[in-house]
């Protein structure tokens, strides 16, 4: 389809600081710091290896630490909404724990190494000094706008033969309540939940090759997950109604409708947006962006550069209306941080900033 080119620097729009946040934990021992978010509620989470760290950003900023079964490099973490639970997905198992320390319940899996592993793993400590566990995949885990479901990637317990599964469980306990295969052979993976309980995203990295992004429907009793193939999941609109992707070569965003995964348009990054530099340079779009208002999205281009560049996206036209034009200079992609939102971490991975449209708060 036909893009309205934005040429030079013409059309920019202002971005606003809404709130600056210093990264809890140190970056030498720890993951930058990132923001979950659901339906009036921001949490800012930092992995490190002893303790994960989760502050509040809307509420006093009441912060809590969580102590960490395992090193950052065995797997991912994701927080519930109410921040008083942190569920672990490592190399060999699910491990919910409580701010204090306490473990609420932990789920088993089959063992996320390339290496051929067999054992039902009872304790990190069995693993810790394997090579192929430090360097192993790893799934991933997210509570469900509600807080009443989690949802987990993982592998399982078929031996050689592993297959991998889309799970969904009972915080509470952990009491899974329904999986499905996702035929993936995935190397990592993400969460992107919906304002709707029901409604789940994943998309699975599994190299220059397929991984597709899934699309989970629960309706109490069945699982229905479609699949859409060579694609990456960036963000879903604050109402639900779209979610984003990307293909794996970075040539165009999709919009689908998350009610039936239909794409009525897509974007292509050739002519919507100039060269970076030359027009031997070919611009493609980040694989991370995000969603913080129904007729507005922010995607990146050249996250890897000392200034990249953030573009407004019109989802209804599907063209780009122009650039964010910051006060100070940013670092990375733009990320989701929920309705009316997005941010960036500096490049030190030392501080987060929440930004809005000012013409739009």
């Amino acid at each position: 389809m036909p893009n309205d080119a934005v040429h030079g620097d013409s059309n920019q729009f202002a971005a606003r600081l809404v709130a600056t946040a210093v990264a809890p934990l140190d970056p030498a021992t720890a993951d930058g710091p990132q923001v979950l978010h659901w339906p009036g509620r921001r949490l800012l989470v930092q992995r490190g290896d002893t303790e994960l760290a989760v502050r509040d950003l809307d509420g006093e900023g009441r912060e809590v630490r969580f102590p960490a079964p395992w090193p950052r490099r065995y797997g991912s973490v994701t927080v519930s909404p109410t921040g008083d639970l942190a569920v672990f997905a490592g190399v060999h198992a699910l491990r919910a724990v409580e701010s204090t320390g306490a473990v609420r319940w932990e789920v088993r899996h089959g063992c996320w190494s390339a290496a051929v592993c067999t054992e039902a793993h009872a304790s990190f400590s069995e693993y810790a000094d394997d090579y192929h566990h430090s360097h192993a995949d790893s799934g991933s885990a997210a509570f469900s706008s509600d807080g009443k479901l989690l949802w987990a990637h993982i592998r399982n317990h078929a031996g050689c033969d592993t297959n991998e599964e889309w799970l969904i469980l009972d915080p509470a306990d952990g009491t899974v309540l329904t999986r499905a295969e996702t035929m993936t052979v995935g190397s990592g993976s993400g969460h992107f939940p919906h304002p709707n309980p029901a409604y789940m995203g994943l998309t699975v990295g599994e190299g220059e090759e397929d991984s597709p992004v899934l699309w989970g429907h629960w309706d109490g009793s069945r699982l229905a997950v479609q699949r859409f193939v060579e694609e990456v999941l960036l963000a879903v609109s604050p109402s639900g109604e779209y979610f984003l992707t990307t293909d794996l070569g970075q040539w165009s965003l999709y919009l689908h409708r998350a009610e039936d995964g239909i794409e009525p348009r897509h974007l292509d990054a050739e002519g919507a947006v100039p060269p970076p530099s030359s027009e031997d340079d070919r611009v493609r779009w980040d694989y991370e962006a995000a969603f913080p208002y129904d007729d507005t999205a922010v995607v990146g281009t050249e996250y890897h550069a000392d200034v990249p560049r953030h573009w407004l996206v019109d989802p209804r036209a599907m063209v780009v209306r122009g650039r964010i034009a910051y006060p100070f200079p940013v670092a990375g992609s733009p990320r989701s941080a929920g309705q009316a939102a997005w941010y960036t971490v500096s490049k030190d991975q030392t501080t987060l900033h929440l930004w809005n449209l000012p013409h739009r708060a």
